[in-house]
């Protein structure tokens, strides 16, 4: 079993606890916890390369989507997408995302582990790669980073 956590920053209010679980290298990866601050409506959620948000707190130094097998964004169930590629999490009106998805491609055991790299929350909806344009294949045109954390090991 592999666990791992992720502290949400950034601007204004938002902030949130993730938490990153693993039973074996081929099991999916549960990604559980809650996101405050939010606009209420979708927000694209993808996981990025680097660990760093010391360049800029909006994540700029985080690199793009996690996509170590060379594929086009997509949905999270497309067989066709980054690993990072998480679709959109929805905030109500509160402000408030409650955060639950079980991912096949996520890993945190193994060559492709998520550890070390990034969460990223953005300011739009992620069209899921099918918009029709080349932002839309690289990163689901979802608009800017509102902030997000590193994903470390936890016990």
């Amino acid at each position: 079993m592999a666990k791992a956590a992720c502290k949400i920053t950034g601007a204004e209010e938002l902030d949130g606890e993730l938490t990153l679980t693993q039973g074996q290298e081929d099991a999916p990866t549960i990604i559980d916890g809650q996101i405050r601050g939010l606009a209420p409506g979708l927000h694209g959620f993808h996981v990025h390369c680097f660990g760093d948000f010391l360049q800029d707190a909006d994540g700029a130094g985080c690199g793009p989507i996690f996509n170590p097998f060379s594929k086009a964004h997509g949905a999270p169930d497309d067989d066709e997408r980054m690993v990072g590629s998480l679709g959109n999490i929805e905030a109500g009106e509160d402000g408030v995302a409650n955060v639950h998805i079980e991912d096949r491609l996520v890993k945190l055991i193994g060559p492709h582990s998520v550890i070390g790299r990034s969460i990223t929350v953005k300011a739009g909806q992620d069209d899921l790669g099918k918009g029709g344009h080349e932002l839309s294949q690289m990163t689901g045109n979802s608009g800017g980073r509102l902030g997000g954390g590193v994903i470390g090991i936890s016990h």
